[in-house]
C-alpha cells in the first residue's frame, strides 16, 4: 500500500495528536457544570486560533478566560475593537473543575453594558 502525501500528512498528524493529547481545555468536560460570574479588568485580549481568549484581573487574581472558536466569537459581535485592555468585564461561564486553576470558559461576556453571547444555548441566568 502506498500512501499519498496528503494521506501521509494526515496519518502523521493523528500520531502526533495521539502522542501529545489534545489540549484539555477544548470542549466542556474539564469545566464545572455550574456557571459562575467573574468581574474584573481585561489585561490581555487574543483573537488567535484555536479560540480567542481574555486575561482578566479579578481583584489581584489573574484568570484565563477562553471564548468560543473564532467564527462563533465573531458572530457574537466580539471582534477587534469591541473591547480594550483596561476595560471592565463581567464573564458568565464555567470554571475549571480544578479549584487551583484560574481558568474559565465564557458563555457570555459583558463590556460597558453590552452582552456578547458566545454560547446562547448554554446561558443560565
Amino acid at each position: 500500500m502506498v500512501l499519498k502525501p496528503l494521506s501521509l500528512l494526515s496519518a502523521l498528524s493523528l500520531v502526533v495528536l495521539a502522542a501529545t493529547g489534545a489540549p484539555a481545555h477544548h470542549g466542556w468536560s474539564w469545566a464545572e457544570g455550574e456557571q459562575t460570574e467573574l468581574k474584573g479588568i481585561i489585561r490581555e485580549i487574543s483573537f488567535a486560533p484555536p479560540h480567542p481568549s481574555l486575561v482578566v484581573d479579578a481583584g489581584g487574581e489573574i484568570w484565563q478566560v477562553d471564548l468560543a472558536n473564532p467564527g462563533q466569537t465573531q458572530r457574537a459581535g466580539f471582534v477587534p475593537g469591541a473591547a480594550e485592555v483596561g476595560d471592565e468585564v463581567t464573564v458568565l461561564g464555567n470554571r475549571s473543575r480544578d479549584p487551583a486553576e484560574k481558568l474559565m470558559k465564557a458563555v457570555r461576556i459583558t463590556i460597558s453594558g453590552r452582552n456578547f453571547d458566545l454560547y446562547p444555548d448554554r446561558i443560565r441566568d
